[in-house]
């Protein structure tokens, strides 16, 4: 069973989304809040494994509300995942840099929202292909620079590296397999071993860091 949390300041879409989700045989909603500062606080009383954090709140808004349930004193925190009716480029990249692992626009079909919550309680990063375009659209704009290979990847083997850049480029466990000519499985284990190595929570974080320090640039 996962638990989910809903953090939204209208009251009308936390009861819509609780309704939805709660006609799921395998989701339970524990729980809502009403502004950022609500949602940290039920996170860490009632443990969901997933909160749905809307950006634009009182009090304390969502990305803010992220940072605090996804930093490193919260390695057993819940997995995020950021709802919103604004899609602009600061909004998705600072929501996957303060730690969420997946970033949906609030008129995505229902079905979108409830994969959208499996596949983020299941380690997975998500990204809607509206927000994907977006994001990469965002490290594409910025000045070429040569940097120096970042220290936490030298913890990598070639092969891991080749995984890590597979993922930056939006390929799933299926292409990388192709890709690479090995089982599936075998990336599976690649990643896993990639987000202990990087002390990364999922592939959205994975994303992040590879187009950050320059280890995929957009247009690749």
């Amino acid at each position: 069973m996962i638990k989910v949390l809903i953090a939204d300041d209208q009251a009308m879409v936390r009861q819509g989304f609780g309704a939805l989700l709660a006609a799921q045989p395998d989701l339970l909603v524990v729980g809502d809040a009403a502004n950022g500062a609500d949602a940290v606080t039920a996170a860490r009383q009632l443990g969901p494994d997933v909160v749905l954090m809307d950006i634009r709140m009182p009090v304390m808004d969502g990305l803010e509300a992220t940072r605090r349930l996804t930093g490193a004193s919260e390695s057993s925190g819940p997995k995020v995942l950021i709802l919103t009716t604004f899609d602009l480029d600061d909004y998705v990249y600072e929501a996957l840099r303060a730690g969420a692992s997946g970033f949906l626009l609030k008129d995505a079909p229902a079905a979108d929202l409830v994969n959208a919550v499996r596949v983020v309680a299941g380690g997975e990063g998500l990204l809607a292909p509206s927000v994907t375009r977006r994001l990469i659209a965002e490290f594409a704009a910025r000045p070429h620079r040569q940097r120096p290979r970042p220290v936490q990847l030298n913890a990598l083997t070639p092969r891991e590296t080749d995984v890590l850049r597979l993922i930056a480029r939006g390929r799933s466990n299926q292409e990388i397999a192709a890709d690479l000519v090995v089982a599936e499985q075998t990336v599976k284990t690649h990643i896993g071993k990639i987000l202990a190595k990087l002390g990364l929570r999922d592939r959205a974080q994975a994303v992040v860091l590879a187009y950050e320090t320059g280890l995929v640039a957009a247009g690749e």
